[in-house]
């Protein structure tokens, strides 16, 4: 009898241990516990822990409250200025009350998802294309009360909306890449411009300057002689002297030049003309049988047998031109002479 008291009390003790150890539940730092007893809601949310539950009878459900990384994917849709975009975004989310996100919504991440997905397009259609590029912080704001209104009934706080990327066709970006190459353009017309009009200015003042003391312009035509050479240049330019421009001045104002009296000496003198007498022109004085004295040409390049051709080049056989070993100086033999053909 004693034996049969104590077996049944042994058997008794282990259906209470693994009672107990079948309604034990431990729940995380991170999470809360959601009794459901009998598919009704039992009590308060667990906190994180060890606890206990009916077994066969309660059901605990564990959620998550820590934030919710959910990538959005790209959507695309047509702006409020017609132009077609893909953008992509992220959300960061978390549950405020487990009850709520167990109960009055079925999958609170699926949820989310799709709520941010629609309130994407829905941002791309109200938008312009500089507002998606620029004005971001604006539009994650705007995104993000729209996808919180919602959230809240379901126990979920959005924390922060962000923009990823916005893809373009590729001709809206060959446009906008010509539109800022305008631009920049633009600017450095501009810029070249009021630069021009500021040396202007110095210019000038530089040159009342030199204008009162013309030494000074003197010593800047040396100044730049001197930056010229320092460069290690072979050609030199140098300006023209002043000398040779007050000569062009003096013939602009209508003074006779200056003549120098050994071109006065080659002048002509034109003998009177009397009746039954024909004016003759005399040679010029500046040219000897043809060729220019200015040139300063030898006399061996004088025309001496009035063809026109010194005969210093030897090209028709005269006093200058090279002769024949043996022929005499006054001209060919007649036995350098070519026989002449007999005729018929």
């Amino acid at each position: 009898m004693v034996q049969e008291l104590i077996a049944a009390i042994a058997v008794a003790a282990s259906a209470g241990v693994v009672y107990v150890a079948a309604g034990a539940r431990v729940v995380k730092q991170y999470e809360r516990g959601v009794v459901l007893r009998l598919g009704r809601l039992a009590g308060e949310v667990r906190p994180p822990g060890f606890t206990m539950v009916v077994p066969f009878v309660d059901r605990l459900r564990k959620v998550n409250m820590q934030i919710v990384t959910l990538s959005v994917p790209a959507q695309e849709g047509i702006t409020r200025d017609n132009v077609t975009v893909r953008v992509d975004a992220v959300v960061y989310f978390r549950v405020v009350d487990a009850a709520d996100a167990v109960i009055k919504v079925e999958d609170y991440r699926f949820a989310v998802s799709q709520m941010a997905q629609t309130s994407l397009r829905s941002i791309i259609g109200k938008s312009d294309l500089d507002d998606l590029l620029s004005n971001r912080e604006l539009l994650n704001q705007g995104m993000e009360l729209m996808i919180d209104s919602p959230a809240i009934g379901w126990g979920v706080q959005i924390d922060r909306v962000e923009i990823k990327d916005v893809s373009l066709p590729e001709t809206m970006k060959r446009s906008m890449a010509r539109q800022a190459e305008a631009d920049r353009e633009r600017r450095a017309r501009i810029i070249n411009a009021d630069a021009e009009l500021q040396a202007s200015k110095k210019l000038a003042q530089a040159a009342e300057v030199m204008s009162e003391q013309p030494a000074a312009l003197q010593l800047r035509l040396l100044q730049t002689v001197v930056a010229v050479a320092a460069e290690k240049n072979s050609t030199l330019v140098l300006p023209f002297p002043v000398e040779l421009l007050r000569f062009l001045e003096r013939a602009q104002s209508g003074q006779p030049p200056v003549v120098a009296e050994s071109q006065r000496a080659r002048e002509p003198r034109v003998p009177p003309v009397t009746e039954g007498q024909t004016a003759v022109e005399p040679a010029a004085p500046d040219r000897v049988n043809g060729v220019p004295e200015a040139l300063g040409l030898p006399e061996a390049f004088a025309d001496t047998d009035g063809l026109g051709v010194p005969d210093a080049f030897g090209i028709l056989g005269g006093p200058g031109a090279p002769r024949e070993p043996g022929e005499p100086e006054d001209g060919p033999t007649e036995e350098h002479t070519k026989p002449e053909a007999p005729a018929g």
